[in-house]
């Protein structure tokens, strides 16, 4: 498998502890676009058989950001999951000339359509995405998903309803009007913000969705909790959710972060026993 990968992606080993390593393979092309690249983190284990996948989508408002912002939430997220593949990805970033979808979650396609090929199995993934990564995280699981490869969503500050007028104070959002969807892939008489809503896909056979949202975030208001917990509930989906003190950014600081991991390993063992 590893002999799969170029000499130039291979660096040396990051040691958790005594027990526990993961090899590291970075910028991996998977796709041919510059911007298609993805860090590999490999598990120091002799059989790899049936590893799940925490596959980490970045934030930056659909159009910047990178997967270096997430790799210390990785590192620590490695204590915890010792056994599982951790990638953290990059993806073809929108712009005032280049629409975020279909090529955001046609990446997240490319990327699993890339780690079975080389891993020779259909792993479990776990999509995990914070900002404009949540948002992809849940409109890939919920719409895009079409052969069921996510075992679960882990939300942080994801903007879940486009629509909502908390959400349409967001500085950016004329922008996301215009950008975030490319008109020739909405079906006739389709709104743009409905279809680009991870809440306005979610049925009964969603998977079960961790989110995370800040009490005094401006940018993905609280409020985006409330209703994606009201449309899983409607739907008896499998959710948690949990407020953090803090902004937009804070989830990932100290206590919070802590708390998340914490969470992350509860619930997903929740998941496992359904």
């Amino acid at each position: 498998m590893l002999l799969l990968f170029t000499i130039d992606c291979k660096e040396k080993p990051i040691i958790i502890n005594k027990n526990t390593s993961f090899e590291v393979k970075k910028n991996i092309s998977y796709g041919k676009d510059y911007e298609q690249k993805m860090d590999l983190y490999l598990p120091d284990s002799k059989n790899m058989v049936q590893k799940d996948i925490f596959i980490v989508i970045h934030g930056g408002g659909w159009r910047g950001g990178d997967k270096s912002q997430l790799t210390p939430f990785i590192f620590s997220m490695m204590e915890k999951f010792p056994n599982s593949i951790f990638v953290n990805l990059n993806y073809r970033l929108a712009s005032i000339n280049h629409f975020a979808l279909p090529d955001q979650t046609d990446d997240i396609t490319d990327v699993i359509h890339y780690l079975e090929k080389t891993l020779q199995y259909n792993p479990r993934v776990i999509l995990l995405g914070n900002s404009a990564g949540g948002h992809l995280s849940m409109l890939y699981a919920y719409k895009f998903d079409k052969n069921k490869k996510v075992k679960a969503v882990v939300n942080i500050v994801g903007p879940a309803d486009l629509s909502d007028p908390g959400f349409k104070n967001y500085e950016d959002y004329s922008f996301i009007e215009k950008q975030l969807i490319d008109p020739k892939i909405l079906p006739q008489n389709a709104l743009a913000m409905d279809f680009g809503s991870p809440t306005y896909w979610i049925d009964k056979n969603a998977p079960p969705t961790l989110s995370y949202y800040g009490k005094i975030d401006k940018v993905v208001p609280v409020s985006q909790k409330e209703i994606l917990d009201s449309v899983f509930s409607k739907n008896n989906v499998f959710h948690e959710s949990y407020e953090f003190n803090g902004g937009h950014v804070d989830w990932e600081k100290g206590k919070n972060s802590i708390f998340l991991i914490n969470t992350i390993e509860s619930f997903l063992k929740k998941v496992d026993k359904k």
